[in-house]
């Protein structure tokens, strides 16, 4: 186990945002306290989600306890552009973080991210495993009381295990693990989560918990293997001869997964699967802790995966696309601030939304006037209002910019402002995005529609 390192900030940053985002929702209850989980690589495979062979009993029960939102879009399906985008409430565009190499600090400067927003308004901050995309130049030190990461025990390494690729994808690799939960970094996570929430506070908290799996390499202890026989995960079955509009429609490694064979795509699906139920464990026992010390009703508990993940949709084993599967995923919350418990919301919004959210719904002071998302507050307090009517997000091919509009009835895609294509999918008839209608001349009018929409905003 990697040892716990606690960052004590220094000096508060010399900018401090007018306040944006102070006015009091009328007739609101309220929470003291927020626990932001941030689920790697995770995607609608969820019971409360409808999902038929995932066993996810404790999320089930948050979805139960909140509100299950079915439209919520990153806006960029890759780990550091959505993280450092959602986090600072900027498009990635305008962070210019489009990749995980780009550090967050070479563009933060005096940008105030949600995190230290909560520090400065009172609040105690902890992160724990993975919230922003990394440690230290990929962080925000200053915003976190204490950080801390975690990593496997020597037994947590060891166990059955296979490339599913041959080895020419490193990461592509399952591994039933020996040992039990805290032989892997999850597990020690939720350890730790579960000690400061017992632990008498004289603040309120932002706790910030990172999980880490589904996210490959797809480890996990063996019993969560045990729970899904490979005759039990089916892979989608794919439209007859479908290929993608273009080669840049899909990452470079289709080649590699066109060579997948049934055995490969079924253990692919139960490593995720026993990934994703090994997570779900972790979020009970944060949920338990929060029931025993009575402070399950005054806090407001944020549960989403930071994009979305193909699961052999269009032949794709992975995320970094901008097609429905790669930019939606799971949104879950529940507590003191939710109007309605049990309900589900089709209200569209954005990852950049959730920054101004949190922050009308917490009153804090100071919330930067900068940030580019929209506070979904009133959606929180009524799920059955709508909010946004459109969404969008990006993704890069080397130094090719994919852009793409969504609304509740049509996709719209441009590659480099389509002069390298363009996509256009029914999402009515056509949910999972197999027909590209853009060169049907009757749905030319749709497309002029959808373009300005793309280059108008929200």
């Amino acid at each position: 186990m990697k040892n716990s390192i606690l960052f004590m900030a220094a000096m508060a940053s010399s900018f401090i945002g007018h306040s944006a985002q102070s006015t009091k929702i009328e007739g609101s209850k309220s929470d003291k306290n927020v626990l932001f989980i941030v689920v790697d690589d995770l995607t609608t495979t969820l019971g409360c989600y409808g999902h038929p062979v995932v066993k996810t009993p404790h999320i089930d029960r948050l979805a139960n306890m909140g509100i299950r939102y079915n439209h919520a879009y990153c806006n960029y399906a890759v780990c550091g552009p959505s993280r450092s985008s959602f986090l600072t409430g900027l498009r990635p565009e305008t962070t210019t973080i489009l990749d995980n190499k780009t550090p967050l600090q070479s563009i933060l400067g005096d940008r105030v991210t949600l995190p230290y927003l909560f520090k400065q308004n009172g609040f105690h901050t902890m992160s724990l495993g993975k919230v922003f995309h990394g440690t230290k130049e990929h962080n925000d030190p200053k915003a976190w009381d204490e950080i801390y990461g975690f990593g496997p025990t020597e037994i947590g390494k060891t166990g059955e295990k296979r490339n599913m690729t041959g080895g020419v994808l490193k990461w592509c690799e399952w591994m039933a693990a020996e040992g039990d939960d805290e032989d892997q970094a999850d597990g020690q996570i939720a350890l730790k989560a579960v000690e400061f929430i017992a632990a008498k506070k004289d603040k309120p908290f932002f706790l910030a918990v990172g999980f880490h799996k589904p996210h490959d390499p797809f480890f996990a202890p063996k019993k969560y293997f045990d729970m899904y026989p490979p005759e039990r995960c089916n892979p989608p079955v794919l439209p007859q001869g479908w290929k993608p509009p273009y080669k840049h429609t899909l990452p470079n490694e289709t080649a590699v997964f066109d060579r997948f064979t049934d055995q490969d795509k079924r253990e692919f699906l139960r490593s995720y699967y026993a990934c994703t139920s090994f997570m779900d464990a972790q979020v009970g026992k944060l949920l338990q802790v929060l029931e025993e010390t009575n402070q399950l009703d005054n806090t407001l508990i944020v549960l989403f995966g930071d994009h979305g993940y193909h699961l052999g949709e269009h032949n794709w084993w992975n995320k970094v696309t901008i097609f429905e599967k790669g930019t939606r995923a799971p949104f879950i919350m529940a507590g003191q601030s939710v109007g309605k418990k049990g309900v589900e919301s089709n209200a569209m919004f954005e990852y950049i939304d959730i920054y101004p959210t949190l922050a009308e719904l917490f009153r804090l002071k100071n919330t930067p006037e900068y940030i580019e998302g929209k506070s979904f507050a009133n959606v929180v307090k009524d799920p059955s209002k709508p909010f946004r009517s459109s969404v969008q997000a990006v993704v890069t091919r080397g130094d090719m910019l994919g852009r793409m509009v969504k609304n509740e009835n049509w996709r719209y895609i441009e590659w480099d402002k389509g002069q390298k294509g363009i996509e256009l999918y029914d999402q009515i008839n056509d949910p999972v995005e197999y027909n590209n209608l853009a060169n049907k001349p009757e749905h030319a009018k749709t497309i002029k529609r959808m373009k300005k929409l793309m280059y108008a905003g929200n």
